[in-house]
This record gives structure tokens, sequence and C-alpha cells, in this order.
């Protein structure tokens, strides 16, 4: 039953969803997530360049 419910609720996401949207969402996200990704390496790389200057 399990795998009912989860294929009705893909094929719905599907048919729901034009392909030009799906594709933006997911673009959408990759986008943010690239964005947080290279802020923490940023902070991450300063955090550690003025903790070496402390010492």
């Amino acid at each position: 039953m399990k795998k009912w419910s989860f294929y009705s609720i893909a094929i719905l996401t599907l048919l729901s969803l034009t392909s030009c949207e799906a594709v933006e969402t997911i673009f959408k996200a990759g986008m943010w997530w690239g964005i947080i990704l290279v802020v923490g390496v940023i902070a991450i790389i300063l955090w550690l360049f003025s903790r070496g200057r402390n010492s």
C-alpha cells in the first residue's frame, strides 16, 4: 500500500507542475544552497585567518 500512495503522490505532483516550474524550483533551491555554502566557506576561512593572527 505504501508504494501505491507514493506513486500516486509522485504522479499528482508531476501532473500539477509543468516542467518549467519543476526546473525553476530545483534551480532556486540549488542557488540558495550554493549561496549558503559559499558564505559558510568564506566565514570559516576568515575565522581561521583571524585565529592565526591572534596566536
